[in-house]
């Protein structure tokens, strides 16, 4: 990491072929890292793949619920641009039912992707790193707050923000800063397929600032948590929401 408020080094970012994990990617090319994205969607991983031409971007196919894929891949990815310096957990899914009619093979899914996946990922990383790390790993405001239709996705995201917050706890003599970016509703390719009209206007209508984010805007946060402007900044989670998680009565809504 530079001491410009740039980041620098090579950064993994997990579910980098689209999205908010895209959008940080971007980011990340911007500042001059080079980035090794991990994805699991082969028609988003050939897209990725297209995009970066010429970029110092590797773009791997690789199941984060994978032991085994994730320590290749990585190992992959340390070959071609040395010790990893920063990690991005964006890979994940999400569902929207009541608790009732979740699924226990749905609820085990999602708590393996979201939460299993980015712990896996973060041990690895981990054995792969330089003299330091920085960690973020993407929660959501459904991981702080209970919302309707979210008893598996809210309680994998609950779980990412203690699983980090332990990991600061444990790793920091080591030189790794774990933190955790919440987004809130935010125009991304998982929230489009998520939300209907109707929620979009639930979620508009409890959102201080009154409209969806950008995933730019979550990229943006996630930058600043990986660069040395956030070296003393550790186990910490920074809501991207519009104000939903602080919002109590709102005026004219």
């Amino acid at each position: 990491m530079s001491d410009t408020g740039f980041v620098s080094g090579h950064v993994i970012v997990t579910g980098g072929a689209s999205g908010i994990g895209e959008a940080t990617v971007l980011a990340l090319i911007d500042d001059g890292a080079s980035v090794t994205i991990l994805d699991v969607d082969d028609e988003s991983v050939i897209r990725a793949e297209e995009r970066h031409q010429g970029e110092d971007v590797l773009v791997l196919s690789c199941d984060i619920t994978d032991e085994d894929e994730v320590t290749e891949a990585i190992a992959r990815a340390v070959g071609v641009f040395g010790q990893v310096t920063g990690l991005v957990n964006c890979a994940g899914i999400a569902r929207d039912m009541p608790a009732e009619k979740t699924s226990i093979e749905a609820f085990r899914q999602i708590i393996d992707v979201n939460l299993t996946g980015t712990f896996i990922v973060c041990k690895a990383a981990l054995d792969e790193m330089g003299d330091s790390l920085a960690i973020v790993n993407l929660a959501s405001v459904s991981g702080l707050r209970a919302n309707s239709g979210r008893a598996a996705y809210g309680a994998s995201k609950a779980g990412v923000v203690m699983l980090s917050q332990v990991l600061a706890n444990e790793w920091g003599a080591s030189g790794v800063r774990v933190n955790v970016v919440a987004p809130g509703p935010i125009d991304s390719p998982l929230i489009q397929k998520l939300h209907s009209p109707d929620d979009r206007k639930t979620w508009t209508n409890r959102t201080p600032l009154g409209r969806y984010g950008r995933s730019t805007e979550v990229a943006r946060a996630i930058r600043f948590l990986l660069s040395d402007e956030a070296s003393y900044i550790n186990g910490h989670v920074l809501t991207v929401d519009g104000g939903f998680t602080s919002s109590g009565i709102i005026a004219g809504r």
